[in-house]
Formats: structure tokens, sequence, C-alpha cells
């Protein structure tokens, strides 16, 4: 399922606190499962996408080929993902990572903040945001190859 707003249109909702799309993307930081500290806003000038998974969520173990794979297709466009652990402990979840040859960061989300400043609905759950550290794009559910690249042409311009 996809949720979407007009882009370049007004923000979903004025409400204090509520996630729209063509507003600024919640700011994440915190640890990842390496123990490196991590700030999104570090990331600002590249397209990234921030998934929101879990070892234990089927989808979420099916779609983690398709984001290895388009990780590799558009590094030249400097594109960043970085997963988002939602409900499971973080040794399984590096043990997955390891198993899968993940290259990106994951941040641990212990206490549910980032869940809650991105309003997620269910695990997978996947934000486009653009150069410029806009929300484009919300995918709810396994991202498929076809809407990965229409979602990702909206935060490349391309």
């Amino acid at each position: 399922m996809q949720l979407r707003n007009v882009v370049g249109g007004p923000p979903a909702s004025d409400e204090p606190g509520l996630i729209a799309l063509g507003s600024a993307a919640p700011a994440i930081n915190g640890t990842t499962l390496d123990g490196v500290p991590f700030d999104l806003a570090s990331l600002r000038g590249h397209p990234v996408l921030v998934n929101f998974w879990g070892p234990s969520c089927i989808p979420c173990r099916d779609e983690f080929p398709l984001f290895k794979t388009k990780l590799a297709q558009h590094s030249a466009d400097g594109i960043a993902i970085v997963g988002i652990l939602m409900y499971d402990a973080p040794a399984p979840a590096r043990d997955f990572i390891s198993q899968y040859g993940a290259t990106w960061p994951t941040v641990d989300d212990p206490t549910g903040a980032i869940r809650t400043a991105y309003r997620v609905a269910a695990r997978p759950q996947t934000y486009f945001i653009d150069r410029n550290g806009i929300l484009r794009a919300i995918q709810v559910g396994q991202v498929t190859d076809a809407e990965f690249e229409r979602e990702y042409a909206l935060i490349t311009g391309s």
C-alpha cells in the first residue's frame, strides 16, 4: 500500500508532530547496530531511503535483496539507505545483516521514539527523502522494483 500526497503541494497537515509529504523529514539520531553514532542530517545532499524493518518480518527479509541491488544500481547518485530496527533485538538483526551482506547502517530504536516520530504503521515501511531532507513518498509494505523506481525518481528529480 502506498501513501501519497501531491508533491509540491501543501503539507498534508498543519498539526504539530504529524509527518507530511513535502515537509522536512523528522530527525533521526541514534546508534547503529555497529555502535556508531548516527544523525540523518549527515546525509543531507543525498537521496535517502529510511526503512523500518526487523529480521522477524518476512516482507522485510524479502525486500533486502532489492535494496542491495538498488544501492549498487544507483550508487552514482549517492543514494543512502538507513535501516531502523523495529520490534526485534539487535543480535538477530546483526546476524541477518551479516548473512545478507547489507552495507547500509541500521539504527536501533529500542524506545520506539524514531518509529513514533515517523508515525510508522507496520513493517516494512519505507520513507523516500530528497537531497534537501524533504519527505517525498511513503511506502507501507514491501517495496517492489517498480515502486522503488517511481518513488526514487521523486527524490532525485530524474
